[in-house]
């Protein structure tokens, strides 16, 4: 690390956080992408290149002499030392990305941690507990279906008996692919958190979502993480060509799949519904040719509530009916349950850190839910866990465009170092 270290009083520690320093992480990050992806940014996980960003991470977290170590799931920890025998705040975020998205979706949340480190570190800043900055390995679900691969491993949601039926669009089982970038999938079950390690964690995101930009706030302190059902599900028809086959004779798959399409749109659009969300993401379709009537699709369903008994209960009415319809076009169809997350609470004592932390530094705020999974509604199952979610220009994620501006950004990087320091001289 360069430049010189002092101790600071409390009020100089929000005035430290960098743009600069933010802005620069965040341009190292970026161009770690596949080259000719297209726009934005693609670094899968298990990948290469999610490795070559968590090695960036180590090295800035080792230059600053915290100590540095990756489990066996990927996920990567750096501490800066406490008293013996206290458990720990953290905090931390995801490194990898779905295909051509953006370069702020998790990565904030690590860079936050970064800076955080960072600001320790060059002040002195006084602090009893350890504080841990973690970079989680696979959080998104694009690659493998599941989501949060790495913090579910942590929580023990996730072990190796399990990594083998989960397969992405190649095949390829992830406990293969960490097996190809240095891991051991056989020994994840070892990369479990202890409860007793752990006195709370917090992760700073981006929105997500357009309420924070709407309403002019500087902050969001989440207070539930809506659950996700993942279906996959694959139609079976007849494929046949497209001039010599009579609308009457065909069996199309592809119509099959367009009508489940349109039917999980309008379930998730019905009255008593607000806040179940229905997406089919991800279509695939066979021989996928001009003038061949489609003979098998593959489609994806992700389904999401804040209520777990309705998100369970829309998965199996939407199965369902999905069944009806490729019955009706003369085609077969089966859905698989990918993955299956419920919501959660997040502990009210947590958010009252974090919302005490938004007054002292002068960030407007509001609580509000989260609509997105996240490693926090993971790692929640072993230590309590909070969010603080800064702004989206325009609600957009999971697309190059997604942006949210520097000083923004600065602004939850001050709550969230204020929330730890609040969490490092608390016993609840």
């Amino acid at each position: 690390m360069t430049g010189t270290r002092t101790t600071a009083g409390p009020a100089a520690a929000p005035a430290a956080v960098s743009g600069e320093r933010i802005d620069a992480h965040l341009a190292r990050f970026a161009g770690l992408t596949e080259p000719g992806s297209g726009p934005g940014c693609t670094r899968l996980a298990y990948s290469p290149l999610e490795r070559d960003a968590h090695a960036v991470f180590a090295a800035h977290m080792g230059a600053l002499g915290l100590t540095v170590a990756t489990d066996p799931a990927g996920n990567t920890v750096a501490e800066l030392p406490g008293e013996p025998g206290v458990p720990a705040v953290g905090t931390g975020s995801h490194l990898d990305t779905v295909p051509r998205g953006g370069g702020y979706d998790g990565i904030v949340g690590v860079v936050a941690a970064m800076e955080v480190a960072e600001v320790a570190v060059r002040l002195r800043l006084p602090h009893r507990r350890p504080w841990r900055f973690v970079a989680f390995a696979a959080e998104e679900g694009a690659r493998f279906g599941q989501a949060c691969n790495g913090s579910r491993m942590a929580a023990g949601l996730t072990g190796a008996a399990d990594l083998p039926g989960l397969t992405d669009r190649e095949g390829r089982t992830m406990a293969d692919a960490m097996a190809a970038v240095g891991l051991r999938p056989d020994l994840v079950d070892g990369a479990r958190w202890r409860p007793e390690d752990w006195f709370a964690f917090v992760e700073l995101h981006i929105e997500q979502g357009e309420v924070l930009a709407s309403e002019g706030l500087d902050v969001g302190v989440v207070d539930v993480i809506s659950g996700s059902t993942r279906l996959l599900v694959e139609v079976t028809g007849r494929a046949t060509h497209s001039g010599g086959t009579p609308m009457h004779l065909r069996h199309d798959a592809l119509v099959t799949a367009a009508h489940c399409v349109e039917l999980g749109d309008r379930f998730a659009r019905r009255p008593g519904n607000e806040g179940l969300r229905v997406t089919v993401g991800r279509l695939g379709v066979e021989p996928n040719s001009i003038t061949t009537v489609p003979g098998a699709v593959e489609f994806s369903v992700d389904i999401r509530d804040v209520d777990p008994v309705r998100q369970r209960a829309a998965a199996k009415a939407l199965a369902h009916d999905f069944a009806a319809a490729a019955g009706e076009h003369g085609t077969a169809l089966t859905t698989r349950v990918l993955a299956d997350t419920p919501p959660v609470v997040l502990p009210e004592w947590v958010a009252g850190h974090a919302e005490a932390a938004c007054a002292a530094v002068g960030a407007a705020y509001r609580v509000l839910p989260s609509g997105a999974s996240h490693d926090t509604q993971q790692v929640n199952h072993v230590v309590p866990a909070g969010m603080i979610f800064v702004p989206s220009d325009g609600g957009l994620s999971h697309v190059p465009e997604e942006s949210t501006p520097t000083p923004q950004i600065a602004t939850g990087v001050r709550a969230l170092l204020e929330t730890l320091r609040g969490l490092d001289r608390a016993e609840r």
